[in-house]
Parts: C-alpha cells; sequence; structure tokens
C-alpha cells in the first residue's frame, strides 16, 4: 500500500509546551487509521500540525509533497479534507449551503453529491432549507462531516467524531466512515472510543505524552492489555 501521508518527526510547541515529541506516523491510500489516547496527549494538536493551523517541526508528507508550512487553504486544496471536534457550522446559512461552501469549485461536486448526503442522513434532507442554526448538535456534527467531503479530499482527518453523540447517531457515524473508506478515500481517525476505532481501523496509533506509544492492527491492540491499561484505560 502507498503511504499517502507520513509525519516523521514532528515536533510542535504551544508556547512554552512541548506537546508533540517527535511523531511518526503513516496512512495509505484508502486506509483507515485512528488516533487513540486520554485527553490532552496531543491528537488534536497533530491534526492541527497536519493542517498547517499550528506550525509544526519536522517533515509532514502529503503524496510525497512536503507540506509542512503551507497554509490549511493549500493543504485542503492538495486533497486533505478536516473536520475539527468543535461543530463549526454557519448557523444563519441553510443546510444546502453549508454544503455547498465546501466545494473547491461552485457547482462542481465529486465523488460526493447532495443527493448521496441526503440519502445517508435523512434528517439534513428534510432540513436542507432550514437554517443550520437549529440543528441538535448531532445534525452538526453530522452536517459539518458532510461539508468536508464535498470538497472531494483523497484523506480527510476527523476528530471525535462522536463526542457527546447519542449511540443512534454514533451507529450512523460508523456507516458514514464506512462509506468514506468505500469511495476510496483514506481516514485519519481521532476516537475516545475504542469500540469505533477496534471496529473501523485496519490499523490504530496510541498516543502517551506526545509520543507514539503503539502502533498495529485491532487485533494486536485488543492482546495487549498493557498498553490498554496505561494509556487508553480510565
Amino acid at each position: 500500500m502507498t503511504d499517502l501521508l507520513t509525519l516523521s518527526g514532528v515536533h510542535t510547541h504551544i508556547g512554552r509546551y512541548h506537546i508533540l515529541q517527535g511523531v511518526d506516523l503513516t496512512v495509505g491510500e484508502g486506509e483507515i487509521v485512528s488516533l487513540l489516547g486520554r485527553n490532552g496527549v496531543g491528537r488534536s494538536t497533530a491534526c492541527k500540525a497536519i493542517m498547517g493551523l499550528l506550525p509544526p517541526v519536522g517533515r509532514i508528507t502529503f503524496k510525497d509533497r512536503p507540506i509542512a508550512g503551507l497554509r490549511p487553504d493549500q493543504i485542503a486544496h492538495a486533497g486533505v479534507g478536516y473536520v475539527p471536534e468543535d461543530r463549526q457550522v454557519f448557523p444563519a446559512l441553510t443546510v444546502r449551503q453549508n454544503l455547498e461552501l465546501g466545494l473547491k469549485r461552485a457547482g462542481v461536486f465529486g465523488r460526493w453529491k447532495l443527493d448521496d448526503v441526503f440519502a445517508l442522513f435523512p434528517n439534513l434532507g428534510a432540513r436542507q432549507d432550514n437554517p443550520a442554526g437549529v440543528l441538535s448538535g448531532g445534525e452538526q456534527q453530522m452536517l459539518t462531516m458532510c461539508r468536508t467531503l464535498m470538497g472531494d479530499p483523497d484523506l480527510v482527518i476527523i476528530d471525535e467524531p462522536t463526542e457527546g453523540l447519542a449511540p443512534k447517531l454514533v451507529e450512523q457515524v460508523g456507516r458514514l466512515l464506512d462509506e468514506i473508506a468505500r469511495r476510496g478515500t483514506a481516514i485519519l481517525l481521532v476516537e475516545q472510543k475504542l469500540t469505533t476505532a477496534l471496529r473501523t481501523s485496519r490499523r490504530l496509533y496510541v498516543m502517551g505524552h506526545g509520543r507514539i506509544v503503539f502502533e498495529g492492527t485491532p487485533a494486536e491492540l485488543k492482546a495487549n492489555e498493557t498498553v490498554r491499561k496505561e494509556w487508553l484505560e480510565v
């Protein structure tokens, strides 16, 4: 499998705090990779460093092209989508208008079209002409993820998509992740729920204190009680 995204020896500081401390990570073409760990270990910082929202030190490449130091919009246009952990919708715009803002060029659709989104999430279809601000928190999360997909990324970074969602919506997120992968888009998933990560991922990384402390398959993580107890379980 060809590596799509590669991080090599990536460090990031926020003020005087050294958050990422030499992170190595890869995501292959069409692969779902989860980044696990307790809150505060640097997972979201890694996402922001990849997207150029925080200045990284080290090497980050996408499709063999160095992207460390590029602006977020340049990284997005290169084919990297980003769904942050805070649900960022434009509340005064309709659901449909929010989705259309995700297109790289107005009216030009790629692998994802409006009908695809509305088929996966009928609630969004039924409320497509309503302001996004009236949606529930779970619906806004769905809208944020789908708006990112409208840009037809080759890799989408999704930070805590199931945080605070009801079990039914967690199932919908799982189906969306499966559909994203089925269409050939790679996923770097930051997830707190171990069951979701184990079910959907081909490989997993566990982060602790700003470093990668485990890399392996879901089966290998299930078998490694020491890693789970030391770095994941509360």
